[in-house]
């Protein structure tokens, strides 16, 4: 019986490859596996790699030979938001192209490679979450979203990891866009909003806040601290690109 259901399925996969044939999700090339992306659509992008800041991720150049642990200045002053945090590629004009409509135009087909390219980003991690929280949305914005795209990435991400996640111990009160605002506006914006609601979720907990974009880091700061006053044990972050300057 388990063999002739081994043959259905394969069958029903090799029709819907057939139907279907896997292309890019964003420019429709062929390619082996649905959900991917072709070899000039990932070499657009700016993935983050060694060197990097050990703590934050923050990338440096190429060139520059820092030792097995190297640290952002950021970091090295004790200014991290988090206690590990890990992107996979910078938010520049390449990015953007996903980033966006994903966010904001219902694009959610483009979750797929997304969440791949943050696993892989998060590869060196070694002490593992307890939980992972993807970072709330008012009731107001999902309402007119229809979805949060934060949670559409942490899902593949917890199943893989085998870690569960968490939708619910942590509430959102709505604020207008940030969009425009320097770090200490959005630092101020974002003050107060979160809630946790189920403490006991939390306490002793080691939580993977996942989101779609990192820019100044004021949204992870606000959530890490609510979450240690309610007993979280270490917070860490995970994004899909994030905003990278001099330093």
């Amino acid at each position: 019986m388990q063999n002739v259901c081994h043959s259905f399925f394969n069958v029903a996969d090799n029709l819907i490859e057939f139907l279907f044939p896997s292309s890019c999700p964003l420019c429709g090339a062929p390619v082996s596996t649905h959900g991917e992306l072709c070899a000039d659509c990932w070499t657009s992008f700016n993935w983050i790699s060694n060197p990097k800041c050990v703590k934050c991720g923050y990338p440096f150049p190429a060139n520059l030979d820092l030792g097995d642990r190297p640290l952002c200045p950021n970091c090295a002053a004790g200014n991290c938001v988090l206690d590990f945090i890990r992107a996979a590629c910078v938010y520049d004009d390449a990015s953007k192209i996903v980033m966006l409509p994903f966010k904001h135009s219902g694009r959610i087909k483009y979750f797929n490679f997304m969440s791949r390219a943050m696993m892989w980003a998060i590869r060196d991690m070694s002490d593992l979450p307890d939980v992972i929280i993807p970072v709330p949305l008012a009731w107001r914005r999902l309402y007119h979203r229809g979805y949060n795209q934060a949670a559409l990435l942490a899902r593949p991400i917890a199943k893989a990891m085998k870690v569960k996640i968490d939708l619910d111990s942590v509430h959102r009160i709505y604020r207008p866009d940030m969009g425009h605002k320097n770090a200490k506006q959005r630092a101020e914006n974002i003050r107060g909003v979160f809630k946790v609601v189920k403490p006991e979720r939390i306490k002793g907990k080691k939580i993977l806040l996942v989101d779609d974009v990192m820019t100044t880091g004021a949204t992870f700061s606000e959530l890490r601290r609510v979450l240690i006053d309610a007993g979280a044990r270490a917070v860490y972050g995970l994004v899909f690109c994030r905003v990278v300057k001099s330093i």
